[in-house]
């Protein structure tokens, strides 16, 4: 079972947001048959069967093993992943689209941003899942308390600065086998209460195969 998986149809996603599905996904992050199912969620057997082919089919549950009781094969489901998110491809008449206007001090354009970053690291992930890869990637999360607006400010300025030239320094067109990443920078009031001051970050990168044929590479994929 993956830890996160993204549902990019639209037929996963309506099958994934209906609330008897959704419930059942979440039971199902412990492997279990249309019969435990039901006693948890108070529905018949039947019910939930119909439930499950319709996750089945979205490919957002599994078959982990089938069971004979006397006539009957019970078969035992789990989820394909503990959560999912739902990726703009899954509305592709109406996505986000960042570049239509690009203004770095737009809520709603940092808004388009993430929504693309979740669907193209989504689907990087799942095509890396298939052919047995890790995805070089970098996460960096962590909160500042600002003392006030200039501070904020003067601080994006600053970042701004120092992002700009770690780019200039690393970024080579010419490299013949280079690989192009797309670094993505946000910067947002917190969305939890306040629970004191905190500061600092935390990062984490994802572990690649070696690739002794390209010592500037950052990973495979």
């Amino acid at each position: 079972m993956l830890d996160v998986a993204a549902i990019e149809d639209a037929d996963a996603a309506i099958a994934s947001l209906d609330p008897i599905r959704s419930r059942l996904l979440a039971e199902l992050a412990v492997p279990n048959s249309a019969t435990g199912l039901g006693v948890i969620v108070g529905l018949p057997r039947q019910k939930v069967n119909y439930h499950l082919r319709t996750l089945e089919e979205r490919g957002l549950i599994e078959l982990v093993e089938e069971r004979r009781k006397g006539n009957v094969v019970e078969r035992v489901m789990r989820a394909t992943a503990s959560s999912y998110v739902i990726t703009p491809s899954a509305l592709a008449s109406v996505q986000p689209d960042p570049s239509r206007a690009p203004d770095r001090l737009s809520a709603r354009w940092l808004l388009a941003l993430a929504g693309r970053l979740v669907q193209d690291v989504g689907r990087l992930l799942a095509g890396a899942d298939r052919e047995a890869k890790r995805l070089a990637t970098f996460g960096l999360d962590g909160e500042i308390r600002f003392a006030s607006a200039a501070d904020r400010a003067a601080f994006a300025d600053e970042l701004g600065a120092a992002v700009l030239g770690l780019v200039s320094r690393y970024h080579d067109e010419a490299a013949p086998r280079g690989r192009d990443y797309r670094l993505v920078l946000a910067l947002h009031p917190s969305a939890n209460p306040p629970t004191g001051s905190t500061a600092g970050a935390t990062a984490a990168a994802a572990p690649t195969e070696p690739d002794p044929s390209n010592a500037r590479r950052a990973g495979g994929e």
